[in-house]
């Protein structure tokens, strides 16, 4: 191989480290590589550019706009309503995927898996049922549904448009219906049948979802009139008694980080790690003030709500302190404390980096609750009452989808045009607002698929796909087609499971393309496997945002995936 394909295998393995590590944003490893190509001279700039113009790059971004048309018109709500007066869990969880798999064959996945998620955490509460048994059914239905149109999700949109770039016949938006509706009933039957007896539960069904998030982290003040002034923190026995353990001690901008000898005093801020009706019991009796709380100055006369909200997935709050998100002042809200899953915080809430998957316990103002839950960065756990919509911009965001879907299906425009025309009529309409569709658009997966689809360039120019595809043929080449479809769609699936499914779909596209070149036979049906393999990511809780959603809410452990799964 040439300097420049060593160069290539070098970039996509250092990628692929970056992206199983999850250290930095996938869009700054994505741009990173594509810097890297273009210094290297491994492509042009002009090349380096195209992804962003690239039709692919474009539905996308429209067919954001449209989901969330869809999803804040309240188009769903009727739906969910139907859902809501369901009282078996096993029925809930059959009417959940038979509910978000036609539905995730239109709508953003991720936007739909968030607006079921509130409703499912509420229905197992009341029925004293863990979320382990119905999140994760939930995550794969919407993948299922994914997979069922070209516009279902991008990894589908993505290879459909590689496929074009290698001169191959595009794909239509139902031509993945027929294998996508096989999947979708033989997994949901699976599921059902077998899947649910390998669904975990160790998570305790008699708790309520708010205790099922696990213990929370706070600050509290101690009083003048407190119980616990004079007393260390080890004769306190705030375990014991309360159920409440202490982390650290706060005094002025002095940290005490094992506080069990130190004596209590006015102004201590006790940094306390416990469910939180234990907190608040400990705060009342022992004469504390929660710290945050304390320092909200707004107008106490106002009504407020508490809340659970739960980071999302490629949320644009990753990384920042709560202060600097700004949620404090557009929904006039307080964090109280926060949990995060399988670790024990130990820095003041104010210095608390966010990260996906963090559920904050926050005190919002009533008014701009509704905003809140139009907010992508966050999922709203807790119990929440019905948004008032306009049935009529429900009716206006169903037609509107419905037509995109027919022209496009017919052929009438390019689905790109038909797409975007489908966003302007829903802004036109009203059925999200003017700055929403900027807001709530998900910028990381636009600048990723722009940034990583010159990486299929470089894989052709260096002369790198068909080094691979004759390592591939010297493995199964002498067990004909079938045997290199399956070595292409495991492939695919391992990739996915390490660098996320559009990484995946770029760097498959092309070798699956010329493994069937090399055997003589149609390659379309190994770009099909390459975006099945890819939209549909069972195995682990990051190969996927929907699992990664679920994981965290649903209290799972990692093997839980790999056992439901393989088994």
């Amino acid at each position: 191989m040439s300097w420049q394909a060593w160069a290539t295998v070098a970039i996509i393995v250092l990628a692929m480290a970056l992206f199983a590590s999850e250290k930095v944003r996938i869009d700054l490893v994505a741009l990173m590589m594509l810097a890297a190509l273009v210094i290297l001279g491994i492509v042009s700039p002009l090349d380096a550019l195209s992804g962003f113009s690239n039709e692919a790059t474009v539905t996308v971004a429209a067919m954001f706009a449209l989901s969330m048309g869809i999803e804040r018109s309240g188009a769903l709500e009727p739906l969910i309503r139907l859902l809501s007066r369901i009282r078996q869990p096993w029925l809930l969880t059959l009417a959940m995927m038979l509910a978000i798999a036609p539905i995730g064959a239109f709508v953003k996945n991720i936007a739909l898996v968030a607006t079921f998620l509130p409703l499912a955490l509420r229905v197992c509460q009341r029925t004293h049922t863990s979320p382990a048994r119905v999140l994760m059914p939930m995550a794969y239905a919407a993948q299922m549904g994914g997979v069922c149109t070209l516009i279902g999700t991008s990894s589908n949109l993505l290879a459909d448009s590689l496929a074009r770039k290698h001169h191959l016949q595009g794909f239509g938006v139902f031509e993945f219906a027929p294998l996508g509706v096989v999947l979708a009933v033989v997994g949901i039957t699976y599921l059902m049948l077998v899947g649910r007896w390998l669904l975990p539960r160790h998570v305790d069904a008699e708790q309520p979802v708010q205790a099922d998030v696990g213990k929370y982290v706070t600050e509290l003040e101690v009083t003048a009139d407190s119980a616990l002034i004079g007393q260390s923190i080890a004769a306190a026995k705030l375990g014991e008694k309360y159920g409440v353990y202490p982390l650290e001690l706060l005094r002025g901008e002095k940290r005490m980080w094992s506080p069990h000898s130190q004596e209590i005093a006015e102004g201590d801020v006790l940094l306390v790690r416990g469910d939180w009706d234990k907190i608040e019991d400990f705060q009342h009796r022992a004469g504390l003030r929660n710290a945050p709380e304390s320092r909200y100055v707004k107008d106490r006369e106002r009504s407020r709500v508490m809340i659970e909200l739960m980071v999302a997935p490629a949320s644009p709050v990753e990384g920042r302190r709560f202060a600097e998100t700004g949620i404090g002042w557009r929904y006039d809200a307080v964090v109280l404390a926060i949990h995060r899953r399988g670790q024990v915080l130990r820095d003041k809430l104010s210095d608390v980096g966010l990260a996906v998957g963090d559920v904050l316990l926050a005190l919002v103002d009533e008014d701009a609750l509704a905003n809140l839950r139009n907010d992508e960065a966050f999922i709203v756990l807790s119990e929440r009452d019905e948004a008032h919509r306009t049935p009529r911009k429900a009716f206006y965001a169903v037609g509107i989808m419905l037509a995109v879907v027919v022209v496009s299906g017919m052929r009438w425009l390019p689905i790109p045009i038909a797409a975007i025309c489908g966003a302007v009529a829903m802004a036109l309409t009203g059925c999200f607002g003017r700055k929403d569709v900027y807001e709530g658009m998900d910028w990381k997966i636009i600048i990723l698929l722009g940034a990583i689809l010159p990486l299929g360039m470089a894989i052709d120019k260096t002369g790198l796909s068909h080094t691979l595809v004759q390592l591939g043929l010297g493995v199964v080449g002498s067990h004909g087609p079938l045997a290199a479809l399956l070595m292409v769609y495991l492939l695919t699936a391992l990739l996915t499971e390490l660098m996320g499914h559009n990484p995946s779909v770029v760097l498959m596209v092309g070798i699956a393309a010329s493994v069937a070149g090399a055997m003589h036979v149609d390659p379309r049906p190994f770009v099909v496997a390459v975006a099945f393999a890819a939209a549909t990511s069972f195995a682990t809780p990051v190969g996927y945002p929907t699992n990664t959603m679920v994981y965290y809410a649903g209290g799972y452990r990692f093997t839980d995936f790999m056992r439901s799964a393989f088994r």
